[in-house]
């Protein structure tokens, strides 16, 4: 079965993981999870990953984070979805429950939080939300 959505399969994983308090999840690599990552870790919501092969296949173990034994994010969505892609300027990028929370966009100079998007004057695709 082919996966239609691996975005969003990463997301949910993380999502479970936390919920079961998880010390470390595996993800399939590919390029655009390792830039969703890459800015998931500089925000500070997961401690980090590596890159690691599952079995045969190039995958990455992303190392969740907690706070007194509570998942640092709350919640996590997946915002463009391949059925229906939403690309906004930059002036249109939503503010995550009013600034606590992060959108990550796709954009013409690489995969930003939206904080970084607005400052580089770049609209894009939004990939997901986090808070």
């Amino acid at each position: 079965m082919t996966m239609t959505d691996p975005i969003s399969d990463m997301l949910t994983r993380i999502r479970n993981g936390q919920r079961v308090i998880k010390t470390s999840v595996m993800v399939p690599a590919s390029g655009i999870k390792k830039a969703i990552l890459d800015v998931l870790t500089a925000e500070g919501y997961i401690a980090g990953y590596t890159e690691t092969t599952d079995g045969k296949h190039p995958a990455f173990d992303v190392e969740l984070k907690y706070n007194d034994n509570k998942p640092v994010i709350s919640e996590i969505s997946r915002l463009s979805r391949p059925g229906l892609r939403e690309y906004v300027s930059c002036k249109d990028i939503p503010m995550i429950h009013s600034g606590l929370g992060i959108a990550i966009v796709s954009t013409s100079k690489g995969v930003l939080s939206d904080a970084e998007a607005r400052k580089q004057n770049l609209g894009g695709e939004l990939l997901c939300k986090v808070f």
